[in-house]
């Protein structure tokens, strides 16, 4: 085999290293969701502390996905990754080992902190190793599938580990995996970082995004306990968008930028990011709500409703693929389009649920629909957020459609939990439960549709098409 094919190879093998590492960050949002109550009840968790388990992983990881991104850019991308990796699997050792409700709550913030790290760094490591054209298509289909299908897995790995083995190895299942992958690394991953001639950190800009953006995600996610009118929700967002006000004038005074707003002038980067905070929106909160149908209204145990959550999976990934190669052949554009409406219909068919559903006539047909529309959309809209971005910003970029995302679902889910929970009130029988969660479908169909405008108005045909010859080996079409 010559040196070249060596290569290659060793970039596919390292490709699956990333992928990995990924699936298990997107794993750990909602691994823990089915074991909540048996942690309740280990750890004498109150009711109302309960969800940080999950939110305290989702503040930090997307509060600090831009620093992340941005530091993987200047300090190196393999050594972030690595990082990350380590610092993620240590905390998921100590959140196993917590004996009480703090000591959790805390190291499920440090995995996100750790996720927030690693996350941007693979995603970028894997678009300065996979050129643009058909192999990084490929590449970003097989990371599109295995991140679309790391929620539904998620659901069902947790309910099993669960079930069969206790609640501590919902986390503990990430410690050998995260610290065998990061002493694999050096092997596989070559260093790369941006080449500009100081290591400026714009510690201000930093400061002020990471706290705004914690800021937001705070008051987002606890809005349904604390009330949308309270004093702490209205006075948290407001301290964040001055804060993220703060960061933008701080960006444009600053000689050496965390987010240097030119990448905002490649309209199709703008556009990907709308649509991934819309991506975010209308299908990350879907899993919470088809979860409590099945189990409240269904009456499904964990293991049932993990399982149910296969088929869902399975179609991400073969739709994944299958868009990794057709946005190589029609450009990313005409498959994202495709996928919010597919997702949008979904959603829209979820409206349709009953109270004395079944799983083949009110589960499957708009899970099919939906997965089949999650993987067409995640694909391209990651090629467009990351296509035409010099290498020494791929960490910026990988970072703004990974917050995007991020901060989209947190958006998504406390916005669609408000109003199922204002339908549902305080009776909380199956027929108003499905009533409640028939509204939250609604509105999420709502934003899937949003997204399809963006992406018909935002993202570029000509950039679409650029990509197009590109991976067939020609030179980018000049913009129309």
């Amino acid at each position: 085999m010559t040196d070249a094919a060596e290569a290659r190879d060793k970039r596919w093998i390292a490709l699956v290293l990333l992928c990995v590492a990924q699936f298990v960050v997107v794993l750990d949002a909602s691994i823990v969701n089915v074991a909540l109550p048996t942690i309740k009840n280990a750890l004498d968790f109150s009711e109302d502390s309960l969800p940080w388990v999950v939110n305290a992983y989702v503040l930090t990881f997307g509060g600090f996905l831009l620093l992340g991104g941005r530091l993987a850019d200047l300090l190196g991308r393999r050594r972030l990754f690595m990082a990350g990796l380590v610092l993620f699997a240590l905390a998921s050792l100590a959140g196993g080992l917590a004996a009480n409700s703090g000591q959790l709550i805390a190291a499920r913030a440090v995995q996100g902190l750790g996720a927030a790290i690693l996350s941007p760094a693979a995603l970028s490591i894997v678009a300065v190793t996979f050129k643009d054209g058909a192999e990084r298509n490929k590449a970003l289909g097989v990371w599109g599938a295995v991140a679309g299908s790391g929620g539904a897995a998620g659901v069902l790995l947790g309910g099993v580990l669960t079930e069969y083995i206790g609640w501590e190895w919902v986390l503990w299942v990430n410690v050998p995996i995260g610290i065998l992958a990061a002493a694999i690394a050096p092997t596989l991953i070559a260093e790369t970082r941006a080449e500009v001639e100081t290591r400026h950190f714009d510690l201000a800009g930093a400061a002020t995004i990471t706290l705004g953006l914690s800021a937001l995600v705070f008051a987002l996610l606890d809005a349904e306990s604390a009330g949308w009118g309270s004093f702490q929700t209205i006075g948290t967002i407001v301290g964040a968008l001055l804060l993220l006000a703060v960061f933008v004038a701080v960006e444009l005074r600053s000689r050496a930028p965390l987010v240097p707003f030119s990448i905002f002038r490649v309209r199709t980067v703008t556009g990907a990011n709308v649509v991934g905070i819309l991506v975010g929106a209308s299908l990350f909160s879907m899993f919470y709500f088809i979860s409590l149908y099945m189990q409240q209204v269904l009456g499904y145990s964990a293991i049932k409703a993990g399982i149910s959550y296969l088929p869902l999976a399975v179609t991400i990934i073969l739709a994944a693929g299958l868009a990794s190669g057709l946005v190589t052949k029609v450009g990313f554009k005409p498959i994202l389009a495709i996928g919010m409406a597919c997702i949008a219909l979904g959603l829209l068919w979820f409206t349709q649920i009953d109270v004395d559903g079944t799983f083949l006539g009110d589960i499957l047909g708009p899970s099919l629909l939906a997965a089949l529309g999650l993987g067409f959309a995640f694909v391209p809209v990651t090629i467009a957020a990351v296509s035409g971005i010099a290498d020494r910003e791929q960490g910026l970029a990988s970072g703004l459609i990974n917050t995007s995302q991020q901060v989209g679902g947190a958006l998504g889910l406390a916005i669609l939990a408000a109003i199922a929970n204002s339908v549902i009130g305080a009776t909380e029988t199956p027929a108003t439960l499905v009533e409640g969660f028939q509204a939250a479908f609604a509105v999420g169909a709502g934003f899937a549709i949003l997204g399809l405008l963006a992406t018909l108005f935002l993202v570029r045909g000509a950039d679409s098409r650029a990509h197009v010859e590109l991976g067939n080996g020609g030179t980018a079409a000049e913009a129309d």
